[in-house]
C-alpha cells in the first residue's frame, strides 16, 4: 500500500526504509524541496542519517497533498515542537475515514503541554491514531539491526494493522493500548537520558547511572500513572526498554546534550554545535516539569534537570540536591 513519511529526518527515514523493505510503497514528504532533490540524488539522507544508502523505491514529494494522496498510513515522524505546523498544512488534505495516523515523535508541546495525540485531536479533530515506540534508534534500524517497538492504538485494529506493516525478521513489533503510557515513555526518558550524560560527562561511574535509570523509571512510571497511563507500561519497551538504550548510546542526542553540561559547556553553546539536530529531552523537561506541578507528581530528577537548564542551577548542587533528599522506603 502507499504510506507516506511526514518528515524528512532520520527517524523517518528509517522506517521508510523499514516498510519498503516489506513491500510498501513510501513517500517521504519534507518542507524543504531542495533538500529532497538532494537526498534523491545522493541516494543519502546527508543530514541527518549519514552513510547510509537510500532505497531507489523511495520517493520524495515537497507538496504534502501529492504526498498523502492515496496514502492509508501517514507517519507523523516531525519533531514535536513543528508537529502543529505540519498537522495545519496536511489539514485541508486529511481525510479520517481514509488516513490511519501514527505517530513516531517523542515529546511534549511546549506551552500548551499536550502530548502528541491531544495536539493532533486539537488540530485535526478525531482521527483514527496510533504511536510506535521503544528502544529504536534510527542509526540502527536503517542498519537493520535487530530491533523491537511496540504500537499502541485504544482501537486494537489499528494496532494490528501498523504491526502488520512494519513488522519484519529485523523489527519486531508488539502491540498495546496504552496511548498516554507510550507516549509518555518515549518522552520522558530523554529527560532522564540528559541526566545520564551529565553523570558521564562528570566521570562518576557506573553506581550512580544505575541508580539514576533505576529511580528514573519508578519516577517516570508515578507522573506517567497521575497522567493517566498505565505504571505497567513503563516496564515494557517504551518504558524501561527506551530508558536504556537513551541513557547508554553514542548515538543519544539527550544524553550528548547531557554528558556536554556534565563537563561544563552551557547549554546555548550545545545546542548550536548540533545544528538541526533535535534533543526533545530539552522541551520535554519543560513540559514534564509543568505536567508534574499540574497533578502533584513528586519528580526529583525531573525537577533538578529543569533547574540545571532553564533556572541556571550548576550541576554539581543538583547532584547534591538528589543525593541529600530525605530516607524513605524503595517502594
Amino acid at each position: 500500500m502507499k504510506i507516506a513519511v511526514l518528515s524528512d529526518g532520520a527517524w523517518g527515514t528509517a522506517l521508510a526504509m523499514t516498510l519498503i523493505d516489506n513491500g510498501h510503497e513510501v513517500v517521504m514528504y519534507g518542507p524543504f524541496p531542495e533538500y529532497l532533490a538532494e537526498m534523491r540524488e545522493k541516494h543519502e539522507n546527508v543530514r541527518f542519517l549519514p552513510g547510509v544508502r537510500l532505497p531507489d523505491a523511495l520517493e520524495f514529494e515537497p507538496d504534502i497533498a501529492r504526498a498523502v494522496d492515496g496514502a492509508e498510513l501517514l507517519v507523523l515522524a516531525t519533531p514535536t515542537q513543528y508537529l502543529r505546523s505540519v498537522l495545519a498544512t496536511l489539514k485541508p488534505h486529511f481525510h479520517p475515514e481514509k488516513h490511519l495516523l501514527l505517530d513516531v515523535a517523542k515529546g511534549i508541546e511546549v506551552d500548551s503541554w499536550l502530548l502528541i495525540h491531544k495536539m493532533v485531536e486539537e488540530v485535526l479533530g478525531p482521527n483514527r491514531y496510533a504511536v510506535l515506540s521503544g528502544p529504536s534508534h534510527a542509526e540502527e534500524v536503517s542498519r537493520r539491526v535487530p530491533t523491537a517497538v511496540v504500537a499502541a492504538s485504544r482501537n486494537p485494529e489499528d494496532a494490528r494493522f501498523v504491526q502488520k506493516l512494519f513488522i519484519n525478521d529485523n523489527f519486531r513489533v508488539y502491540t498495546g493500548s496504552d496511548v498516554v503510557g507510550v507516549e509518555l515513555g518515549g518522552a520522558l526518558k530523554n529527560v532522564m537520558a540528559i541526566a545520564a550524560g551529565i553523570i558521564d560527562g562528570m566521570k562518576l561511574g557506573d553506581n550512580p547511572k544505575a541508580a539514576l535509570m533505576t529511580r528514573g523509571i519508578s519516577e517516570m512510571g508515578r507522573l506517567g500513572e497521575l497522567l493517566g497511563g498505565s505504571a505497567q507500561t513503563f516496564s515494557g519497551l517504551s518504558g524501561i526498554g527506551d530508558l536504556i538504550v537513551t541513557c547508554t548510546s553514542g548515538h543519544s542526542r539527550n544524553r550528548h546534550v547531557g554528558e556536554e553540561l556534565g563537563r561544563g559547556k552551557k547549554l546555548p553553546e550545545i545546542l548550536q554545535s548540533m545544528g538541526m539536530v533535535v534533543a526533545e529531552g530539552v522541551t520535554t523537561a519543560k513540559g514534564a516539569y509543568a505536567l508534574a506541578r499540574r497533578v502533584g507528581a513528586e519528580t526529583p530528577i525531573i525537577d533538578e534537570i529543569h533547574a540545571i537548564l532553564y533556572d541556571g542551577r550548576d550541576v554539581p548542587t543538583a547532584v547534591r540536591n538528589l543525593m541529600s533528599r530525605s530516607a524513605k522506603p524503595e517502594l
